[in-house]
């Protein structure tokens, strides 16, 4: 392809909303340009990239027999029945003309279940793993960092099912292992992860994770294990208390506005550690009280799990909930004078004594608290994971805390789809049974954004070899001078013969132009046919590496 003859554009400045260096990058550089909020054209470049990227995800599932199909995009409302109301506002609804509900596929696991449902009766026909590759449609709130969160993506979504739990096992590994091959052939610097289920369900999933600075999921990571899981599902182990502490009587003790834990310690002489913090959330209408130590963090989803909620519906207690429940918001204490309430504490808690905790009354905390005065009704892993502490799966190991952007995810959901669709088949002995089923989803789009969060310079995108849009660019340095544009030629229709995917730069621009676009749109290779063009000497630069060659132009072509 010729520059001059392709639909493409750089930019020297990134756009205002721009906040991630891979959104910076893909727009500066022609990769995708943006339509609205979150919904993105994917240009010529861009396009090929993508499309190199399905290629080779499309080339890792054929290899381990999957089947490919592809589910329409639009879809009547009733297929997502099961679970319309977790979407919420994040569904593109809307009727046809003759009223009926509609909807774009935010997922497809409903409607891939179905579509078995109506093709397989004997378990003779199982097990079954279909995938697609194709846009997904999820309406952000707020749309932020280019192709990392969007309304619009590109996604592989693939579902097994089986006659039973082995048998998913068994696909689960593969699945695990395809996943490796497809984000080593990206370039991709990963780590699979243990992941909580969330919405999905199921008995267990992993999420594999770019590392990444600006990743917005936080993954607990042992370097002595390589135990790495999603700061959300990891365990922590808390060692049991051996020391005897000689218990104090409780107290109240007058705390005129000292409404923040930094002014409590300072008036108490205390360090946060000896808070006990006391967090209200309403959890789908039910008032619940979390207890942790002060200097320790709440993690949500292990909260939402445990009382058998979707993370999203937790919301913080109002102070009209705080009082219905007999306390005052900022004073709130697990005692016998909460009413009405849950009250769990994280099982660090245990090893707490002579603490200190709110007093469920305006201005007033006890002090020498210990777990006697609580009223807990259990005591469980509630809290966030944090740098330093103990391996939970060697026991051995510190824990490190690293970012990471969520590129693919793999989930066993045993029959939770397939019970409520009635997705069954006759077993051997001529039985019905229910589909035990998995899923596994890689964002295709989101890859090709990790995939420069982690390869670029101050000078661009360095694309790796496999996903880059073209093996090889060529650049006319002069324009104006006849022999360059001559040889340029020939190493362009040479490199075609030997099917080398070759872009050349023949745009009357000057060669400085040139050249930043070169570097900034990161082609692999770059061939600058310059002044020795007609001594037939050309300049190589590999763009991974910065080496810089000359070479007789000839045996650049046979390089190739």
């Amino acid at each position: 392809m010729k520059v001059s003859k392709m639909f493409f554009k750089t930019y020297r400045e990134a756009p205002a909303d721009a906040e991630l260096t891979s959104h910076k990058l893909l727009v500066r550089a022609g990769y995708i340009k943006k339509q609205s909020a979150g919904i993105y054209i994917y240009m010529p470049l861009g396009l090929r990239v993508l499309k190199k990227i399905e290629n080779i995800v499309r080339e890792e599932m054929d290899k381990i027999g999957c089947v490919e199909l592809s589910m329409p995009k639009l879809m009547t409302e009733d297929v997502y029945a099961l679970r319309i109301e977790t979407f919420g506002n994040s569904m593109f609804r809307l009727k046809d003309r003759n009223g009926k509900p509609m909807c774009l596929g935010p997922t497809h696991e409903e409607a891939f279940t179905l579509a078995v449902k109506d093709n397989i009766t004997s378990y003779k026909q199982l097990p079954i793993t279909l995938y697609q590759i194709g846009e997904k449609f999820r309406d952000e709130v707020r749309p932020r960092f280019g192709l990392q969160r969007a309304k619009e993506f590109i996604m592989k979504d693939a579902y097994s099912y089986h006659v039973d739990q082995a048998s998913l096992d068994e696909v689960y590994e593969d699945m695990k292992q395809a996943y490796c091959r497809i984000f080593d052939r990206l370039g991709l610097d990963y780590v699979p992860v243990f992941a909580d289920n969330g919405a999905m369900g199921g008995s267990g999933s992993q999420e594999f994770m770019v590392k990444s600075t600006v990743g917005e999921d936080e993954i607990a990571y042992c370097p002595h294990c390589n135990y790495a899981a999603n700061v959300e599902k990891a365990e922590v182990v808390v060692q049991s208390c051996m020391d005897k502490v000689k218990e104090l009587p409780m107290e109240k003790v007058h705390t005129p506005n000292m409404k923040t834990i930094q002014q409590l310690v300072e008036y108490f002489g205390k360090e946060e550690k000896d808070f006990l913090k006391a967090v209200v959330y309403n959890a789908d209408g039910k008032i619940v009280v979390a207890l942790c130590r002060g200097d320790r963090e709440i993690e949500e989803v292990k909260l939402a799990n445990y009382l058998g909620v979707n993370a999203d519906s937790l919301a913080m207690a109002t102070h009209e909930q705080i009082q219905s429940i007999g306390s005052v918001a900022g004073f709130v204490g697990a005692n016998t004078q909460l009413k009405n309430v849950l009250v769990v504490a994280d099982q660090e808690v245990k090893n707490m004594h002579n603490f200190i905790m709110g007093a469920n009354e305006f201005d007033y905390h006890y002090e020498n608290v210990n777990l006697k005065d609580l009223v807990v009704k259990e005591y469980i892993d509630l809290r966030k994971i944090v740098k330093g502490d103990v391996c939970p799966h060697c026991h051995t190991g510190k824990i490190e805390i690293i970012r990471g952007i969520e590129v693919g995810h793999i989930f066993k959901l045993g029959t939770r789809y397939t019970k409520a669709l009635d997705c069954k088949f006759l077993d051997e002995n001529g039985k019905s049974q229910v589909m035990q089923m998995g899923c596994y989803g890689i964002g295709v789009s989101r890859a090709l954004s990790a995939c420069v969060e982690q390869h670029n310079d101050e000078k661009g995108i360095i694309w790796p070899e496999s996903i880059a849009p073209y093996q090889v660019l060529v650049v006319v340095a002069n324009y104006k001078e006849q022999v360059q544009n001559d040889v340029a030629e020939q190493i362009y229709n040479a490199l075609q013969k030997k099917n080398v995917e070759v872009l050349l730069d023949d745009r009357k621009e000057s060669a400085g132009i040139k050249f930043k676009d070169a570097e900034l749109i990161g082609v692999p290779n770059i061939v600058i046919v310059g002044r020795k063009a007609p001594d037939g000497i050309v300049e190589y630069e590999n763009r991974i590496t910065g080496q810089k060659e000359e070479y007789v132009w000839q045996d650049i072509v046979n390089r190739f």
